[in-house]
């Protein structure tokens, strides 16, 4: 053979074996399955738009808690009267008008002048002119939790009897009115006309308090 078909068959040999070194092996050409690499699954296709679609996390994201609102009125005080102090003469305006003659009977009114409530307490304190003493008490007042609460422009009245003319009283002109606090606040009395006003040394009295006119004559 000579050296020209020599050399010819050398470069076919060697240009098969290149051939069978770079083709697909039987399974890739076949279109069958390899086996994907490690790093395939790792990489985000394109998202429809075209761009990369962010990779999720596969621990949710905490929501921020909200702040707790304080319940309403939470820390007031639940009575509605905690700040309705008793009255006083200071927050009332005060009249007598003669209810019945023959016994010298006078329905006393009080009626708040202010721009707060305040709390009426047992019996109003009265005093015959230049008498000395004051009317004995009758009836039974209400407890404190039970008493008026009078608010700004409103009247409570109570039921004062002189008591009938025997010949042992004295007649009177006037009184004055102060009211019961249950303290030791001092109080300005507050004085109505009583024009004839007899008042008999023992069965003179005076009612509590009461929300109306009705109630305090006829105790």
């Amino acid at each position: 053979m000579s050296t020209v078909s020599r050399t010819a068959l050398a470069l076919a040999a060697l240009s098969a074996l290149a051939l069978t070194a770079c083709g697909p092996t039987g399974d890739d050409a076949a279109g069958g399955t390899g086996t994907p690499s490690a790093s395939a699954g790792a990489t985000a296709g394109p998202s429809p738009s075209g761009s990369a679609a962010p990779a999720k996390s596969a621990t949710p994201t905490a929501k921020p808690a909200k702040p707790t609102k304080p319940a309403p009125g939470a820390g007031a005080p639940t009575d509605p009267d905690f700040d309705v102090f008793p009255c006083s003469t200071f927050d009332v305006t005060f009249t007598a008008s003669l209810a019945e003659p023959t016994n010298s009977s006078y329905l006393l009114k009080i009626t708040n002048k202010g721009t707060k409530a305040c709390r009426v307490l047992g019996h109003p304190v009265v005093t015959f002119g230049a008498l000395d003493g004051q009317a004995t008490e009758r009836g039974t007042a209400p407890g404190i939790e039970d008493a008026i609460r009078l608010e700004p422009g409103k009247s409570a009245y109570a039921g004062l009897m002189g008591g009938a003319v025997d010949g042992t009283g004295k007649t009177v002109d006037s009184i004055a009115m102060t009211m019961n606090t249950e303290s030791d606040l001092a109080q300005t009395p507050l004085k109505a006309s009583t024009p004839g006003l007899h008042v008999s040394s023992t069965k003179n009295s005076v009612t509590p308090w009461m929300d109306n006119a009705e109630d305090a004559l006829s105790l």
